[in-house]
């Protein structure tokens, strides 16, 4: 009987912990649509209950982030080539000002040049991805994510 009480206790402690868990929040910036939207289908295909704010550009994302009431981002996904504010100057935006600066910052690029990943890396990058080419690619990137990030 004892052990059926602590087996219920830890049914009951997870349970628990599931509901207590914060919903997570993920800023996508990317001037191109097709790629928000595969990027949004992959990440709520492995975490339904993740939020994703959708951007166009760094200073549209920063703008945004900072209106932004309630708990901070758990994730921003953002292409790397931009109009207005690329991916590298806004990461140095990010990582300067100190309410953004602990938000794990993806970069994602069409390129796989590896000054342009050193570069990224510099200006405070969590990663650097390159972009998936099919739908799989794009799902299977954003369980690696969901895992790496928001677990």
């Amino acid at each position: 009987m004892e052990k059926l009480r602590n087996v219920h206790f830890h049914i009951i402690f997870a349970i628990h912990n599931l509901q207590m868990k914060e919903p997570k929040t993920i800023y996508l910036a990317d001037d191109d649509q097709d790629d928000r939207y595969f990027l949004r289908q992959a990440m709520k295909a492995a975490n339904a209950s993740t939020e994703i704010i959708e951007v166009e550009n760094g200073l549209e994302l920063i703008t945004v982030m900072k209106k932004q009431p309630g708990p901070q981002a758990s994730l921003i996904l953002m292409d790397m080539n931009m109009p207005k504010m690329n991916g590298l100057e806004t990461i140095a935006a990010i990582r300067a000002d100190t309410a953004l600066s602990t938000v794990p910052v993806v970069m994602i690029s069409t390129s796989s040049n590896s000054s342009l990943i050193e570069m990224a890396y510099e200006a405070g990058a969590d990663s650097f991805i390159t972009k998936p080419s099919t739908f799989e690619e794009f799902n299977q990137l954003g369980v690696q994510l969901t895992e790496k990030f928001l677990s």
